[in-house]
Protein backbone atom coordinates (compact mmCIF):
# COMPACT_ATOMS: atom_id res chain seq x y z
CA UNK A 1 0.00 0.00 0.00
CA UNK A 2 1.84 3.05 -1.30
CA UNK A 3 -0.54 5.73 1.11
CA UNK A 4 -1.16 3.73 3.88
CA UNK A 5 -4.70 4.30 5.04
CA UNK A 6 -5.74 1.52 7.14
CA UNK A 7 -8.96 1.21 8.29
CA UNK A 8 -10.20 4.26 6.36
CA UNK A 9 -12.33 5.21 9.94
CA UNK A 10 -13.33 8.80 10.61
CA UNK A 11 -13.87 10.37 8.02
CA UNK A 12 -16.76 10.79 5.22
CA UNK A 13 -18.35 7.74 2.77
CA UNK A 14 -16.61 9.67 -0.36
CA UNK A 15 -13.03 10.17 1.77
CA UNK A 16 -13.30 6.31 2.42
CA UNK A 17 -14.26 5.24 -0.67
CA UNK A 18 -11.29 8.07 -2.01
CA UNK A 19 -8.62 6.28 0.39
CA UNK A 20 -9.75 2.57 -0.43
CA UNK A 21 -9.21 3.23 -4.41
CA UNK A 22 -5.50 5.13 -3.38
CA UNK A 23 -4.46 2.04 -1.87
CA UNK A 24 -5.80 -0.18 -4.22
CA UNK A 25 -4.00 1.98 -7.04
CA UNK A 26 -0.58 1.75 -5.44
CA UNK A 27 0.55 4.78 -6.52
CA UNK A 28 1.80 8.35 -5.30
CA UNK A 29 1.71 10.15 -8.80
CA UNK A 30 0.05 13.46 -8.92
CA UNK A 31 -2.10 12.39 -12.05
CA UNK A 32 -3.00 9.09 -11.00
CA UNK A 33 -4.15 10.37 -7.82
CA UNK A 34 -6.22 13.62 -9.17
CA UNK A 35 -7.76 10.73 -11.50
CA UNK A 36 -9.34 9.02 -8.45
CA UNK A 37 -10.32 12.13 -6.72
CA UNK A 38 -12.37 13.45 -9.44
CA UNK A 39 -13.69 9.81 -10.04
CA UNK A 40 -14.50 9.88 -6.23
CA UNK A 41 -15.63 13.44 -5.88
CA UNK A 42 -17.95 13.30 -8.57
CA UNK A 43 -20.28 16.71 -7.30
CA UNK A 44 -19.28 19.38 -9.57
CA UNK A 45 -19.84 23.06 -10.26
CA UNK A 46 -18.86 25.63 -12.78
CA UNK A 47 -18.55 28.36 -10.71
CA UNK A 48 -17.22 28.28 -7.02
CA UNK A 49 -18.85 29.95 -4.01
CA UNK A 50 -17.31 32.00 -1.74
CA UNK A 51 -16.72 30.77 1.65
CA UNK A 52 -16.20 26.83 -0.22
CA UNK A 53 -14.37 24.50 -1.08
CA UNK A 54 -13.00 22.72 -3.86
CA UNK A 55 -10.29 20.92 -6.33
CA UNK A 56 -9.52 20.94 -9.74
CA UNK A 57 -7.20 21.26 -12.79
CA UNK A 58 -5.70 24.39 -13.72
CA UNK A 59 -3.70 25.43 -16.47
CA UNK A 60 -2.19 28.91 -16.37
CA UNK A 61 -1.67 30.79 -19.94
CA UNK A 62 0.87 33.33 -18.03
CA UNK A 63 4.32 32.68 -19.17
CA UNK A 64 7.05 31.73 -16.51
CA UNK A 65 4.47 31.55 -13.29
CA UNK A 66 4.92 28.29 -11.48
CA UNK A 67 1.32 26.69 -10.67
CA UNK A 68 -0.37 24.17 -8.42
CA UNK A 69 -1.94 21.92 -11.77
CA UNK A 70 -4.33 20.36 -9.10
CA UNK A 71 -4.75 23.04 -6.68
CA UNK A 72 -7.34 22.30 -3.40
CA UNK A 73 -9.03 25.70 -2.84
CA UNK A 74 -11.26 27.82 -0.26
CA UNK A 75 -13.00 30.27 -2.50
CA UNK A 76 -12.59 33.46 -1.06
CA UNK A 77 -14.22 36.10 -3.74
CA UNK A 78 -15.57 35.54 -7.16
CA UNK A 79 -14.63 38.68 -9.97
CA UNK A 80 -15.64 38.36 -13.66
CA UNK A 81 -11.92 37.55 -14.77
CA UNK A 82 -12.31 34.36 -12.09
CA UNK A 83 -11.64 34.23 -8.21
CA UNK A 84 -9.46 34.62 -5.78
CA UNK A 85 -8.78 31.94 -3.02
CA UNK A 86 -6.69 30.16 -1.04
CA UNK A 87 -4.62 27.30 -2.17
CA UNK A 88 -4.36 24.98 0.82
CA UNK A 89 -1.15 23.15 -0.47
CA UNK A 90 1.14 26.83 -1.25
CA UNK A 91 -1.31 28.00 2.47
CA UNK A 92 -0.91 31.21 0.29
CA UNK A 93 -3.91 32.97 -1.80
CA UNK A 94 -3.91 32.80 -5.67
CA UNK A 95 -5.40 34.02 -8.37
CA UNK A 96 -7.48 31.78 -10.73
CA UNK A 97 -9.38 32.69 -14.04
CA UNK A 98 -12.10 31.22 -15.47
CA UNK A 99 -10.60 29.93 -18.83
CA UNK A 100 -7.76 28.28 -17.46
CA UNK A 101 -9.55 25.96 -15.53
CA UNK A 102 -9.68 22.51 -16.98
CA UNK A 103 -13.71 21.08 -16.73
CA UNK A 104 -14.97 21.78 -14.19
CA UNK A 105 -14.41 22.62 -10.07
CA UNK A 106 -15.07 19.05 -7.62
CA UNK A 107 -16.64 20.25 -4.15
CA UNK A 108 -14.97 19.05 -1.12
CA UNK A 109 -16.91 19.02 2.26
CA UNK A 110 -15.29 20.94 5.25
CA UNK A 111 -14.88 17.43 7.20
CA UNK A 112 -13.01 16.35 4.15
CA UNK A 113 -9.81 18.57 3.55
CA UNK A 114 -7.53 17.42 6.42
CA UNK A 115 -7.88 13.69 4.45
CA UNK A 116 -7.26 15.49 0.89
CA UNK A 117 -4.10 17.76 2.77
CA UNK A 118 -2.93 13.70 3.94
CA UNK A 119 -2.76 12.99 -0.27
CA UNK A 120 0.11 14.42 -2.01
CA UNK A 121 -1.64 15.18 -5.30
CA UNK A 122 -0.01 18.53 -5.44
CA UNK A 123 1.04 19.20 -8.88
CA UNK A 124 3.75 22.27 -8.66
CA UNK A 125 4.79 22.85 -12.15
CA UNK A 126 6.70 25.80 -14.17
CA UNK A 127 4.31 27.23 -17.06
CA UNK A 128 6.85 27.80 -20.09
Amino acid sequence: MAQGFGQYVGSTPRVRELKKRIDKANTKDPEDLMLIIMDVLKEEVLYPEPGKFYTFIYNPKTPNIRYDQHPLIACMELQKWGFKAINFHWRKSRNYTWEEIAGKLHIVKYEELDELLSIPYAKFRLNK
